[in-house]
C-alpha cells in the first residue's frame, strides 16, 4: 500500500512539473524573464542634428541615408568603444561600418564636402550678402535668389543654369552630361527622365546647393562603379555627410614593397587611359592631384578617391557654354571657393593635362628608389620626360608605354592583389 502511494504521488509530482513547463512557455513574458539568452536592451545612441548638418536642410546634399544613421547600421568607429561618443565634427572624413542585416558589417568613408569651418563661413556669408543679417534660414534666403528661381521654373537643367558654379565638372558643361545628372540624381526616386518634372523644390535647391560646394558625390552617382568607372560606391548622403565605399588613400602606400608599387603605377596610368578615352566619349581631366586623390580597396584595387577636381569635356557634344558665360558670379559661385578665382579655359585643356600632374605629384613618390639599377634609372628616365610636360601630348604617350611595359614584369601574381588573383596564374593580361 505504501509503495502504491508513492508512486501515485511521483506522478503527480510529474504531471505538475508538466503543467509549470507549459504555462512557463504560454506565457511570453515570464519566458521572455526566465530565458537565459533574451534579447539585451541596446543603449541608445544619440547625437544632434547639427553634426548631420540636418539642421541646415535643405541647403544641404540629401537624407536618402538618414535612416540607416538613427538605426545604428551605420556606426563610427568610435561607437564600438564602450563609451559610444561620436568624433569631434571639425574633421573632413570618419571611418565607419555599416551593415544590412546587422549581423556582416563593411567598412565606409563617411566625409564633409567641406571642411565645418568652410561650411560655417559659407552660411554666414549667405545671411550677410543676402538678407544682411548674422544668421538667417539658408533655405528661405537661398530661395529668393535669381538662380533659384530660375532653376524653380526649368523643366530642363541646361547649361545657363548652372554657369558660374566652382565644380571643374561644369565649367564645359554639354546638354547631355546635364541630362545625364538630372537622370541619375540619387536623392529621388529614379524616373529615368532627363526631365525635373520628378523633382520637388527641396530636391532641386539640394542639388544645386550640392553641385556649388563640391560635386563629389554627384560624380559617384552618374558614373557608378558597378558599370566600371573608377569610382567608390555612392551609399547615400545625410545632411551635409556624405557615405560611400571605403578606401585607403594613395599616400599610406608610398613605403609599400616594391611589386605593390609597380602594380599600384600600373593601376594609376590605366585608370587615367580609361579617364581620356572611355565609351561614351566623356573627357576627364584633373585641375589638381594629391595624395588622397587615389585610394585602394581591401582587395588591391585602385580607384579615385576623391573626384571634387575632376572636370569633363564631352568629346561628342563639345562645351555648350562659350568660355566669356563662366564669368557670371553669384552667391552659389562663392560657397566654397574665392569669388575672384578664374576659370580655366575649356579649350586650353590637352590630353597630357592629367598624366603630367601626376608624373609630377604621385608615381615619383609611389616608385622612387624601389627597384635595382638599372631598372630604377630607367623609370626614373621616364617619370622626368613625362613631369617635363615640354614635349608634345605623342611623346609623352610614348614615355608612359614605355614606363608601364617596364613596370608589368615586376608585378606579382599573389593573394595580396585580391583583385585580379588567382586570375593573373592563367592570363597573359597580367
Amino acid at each position: 500500500m505504501g509503495r502504491w502511494i508513492c508512486c501515485l504521488c511521483s506522478r503527480v509530482a510529474d504531471s505538475l512539473m508538466l503543467l509549470l513547463v507549459l504555462a512557463l512557455s504560454c506565457n511570453p513574458s515570464t519566458a521572455a524573464t526566465a530565458s537565459p539568452s533574451a534579447p539585451h536592451i541596446k543603449p541608445s545612441y544619440s547625437f544632434g542634428r547639427t553634426f548631420l548638418g540636418l539642421d541646415k536642410c535643405n541647403a544641404c546634399i540629401g537624407t536618402s541615408i538618414c535612416k540607416k544613421f538613427f538605426k545604428e547600421e551605420i556606426r563610427f568607429d568610435t561607437w564600438l568603444s564602450s563609451h559610444l561618443k561620436l568624433p569631434p565634427s571639425y574633421l573632413l572624413s570618419y571611418s565607419g561600418n555599416y551593415t544590412d542585416d546587422a549581423k556582416s558589417w563593411r567598412l565606409v568613408d563617411i566625409t564633409r564636402l567641406t571642411s565645418k569651418y568652410r561650411h560655417d563661413r559659407a552660411d554666414k556669408r549667405i545671411c550677410t550678402s543676402l538678407l544682411k543679417t548674422k544668421t538667417c534660414s539658408l533655405e528661405r534666403a537661398l530661395r529668393r535668389t535669381h538662380r533659384f528661381q530660375k532653376w524653380l521654373r526649368a523643366k530642363r537643367l541646361t547649361p545657363d543654369l548652372v554657369q558660374g558654379l566652382s565644380s571643374p565638372m561644369l565649367r564645359c558643361p554639354s546638354q547631355r552630361l546635364l541630362d545625364r545628372i538630372v537622370r541619375r540624381y540619387a536623392e529621388v526616386p529614379d524616373a529615368g527622365s532627363i526631365y525635373m518634372d520628378h523633382l520637388t523644390d527641396r530636391d532641386k535647391l539640394r542639388l544645386l546647393y550640392t553641385l556649388s560646394v563640391n560635386s563629389h558625390p554627384i560624380l559617384l552617382q552618374i558614373f557608378p562603379d558597378v558599370e566600371g568607372w573608377p569610382f567608390p560606391r555612392y551609399l547615400g548622403s545625410c545632411g551635409r555627410l556624405v557615405v560611400s565605399a571605403s578606401t585607403r588613400p594613395l599616400r599610406d602606400f608610398y613605403d609599400a614593397a616594391p611589386e605593390v608599387a609597380a602594380d599600384l603605377a600600373l593601376q594609376l596610368l590605366t585608370v587615367l587611359r580609361s579617364m581620356g578615352t572611355n565609351d561614351l566619349n566623356y573627357f576627364f581631366y584633373f585641375t589638381h592631384v594629391d595624395a588622397g586623390t587615389f585610394g585602394v580597396f581591401s582587395n588591391g584595387h585602385l580607384f579615385i578617391r576623391d573626384a571634387s577636381t575632376l572636370g569633363i569635356i564631352d568629346k561628342e557634344e563639345g562645351s555648350q557654354m562659350i568660355d566669356g558665360q563662366q564669368e557670371y558670379k553669384d552667391i552659389f559661385s562663392c560657397l566654397t571657393v574665392d569669388c575672384q578665382s578664374a576659370f580655366v579655359s575649356c579649350n586650353s585643356i590637352r590630353e597630357k593635362h592629367s598624366l603630367v600632374m601626376v608624373c609630377q605629384e604621385l608615381l615619383p613618390k609611389l616608385l622612387k628608389g624601389k627597384f635595382l639599377q638599372p631598372v630604377q634609372e630607367k623609370i626614373d628616365s621616364f617619370l622626368q620626360h613625362c613631369a617635363d610636360g615640354l614635349t608634345d601630348d605623342q611623346g609623352i604617350n610614348e614615355a608612359v608605354a614605355k614606363l608601364a611595359e617596364l613596370l608589368k614584369p615586376l608585378r606579382s601574381c599573389d593573394s595580396r592583389f585580391a583583385y585580379r588573383y588567382p586570375d593573373c596564374k592563367y592570363s597573359d593580361k597580367y
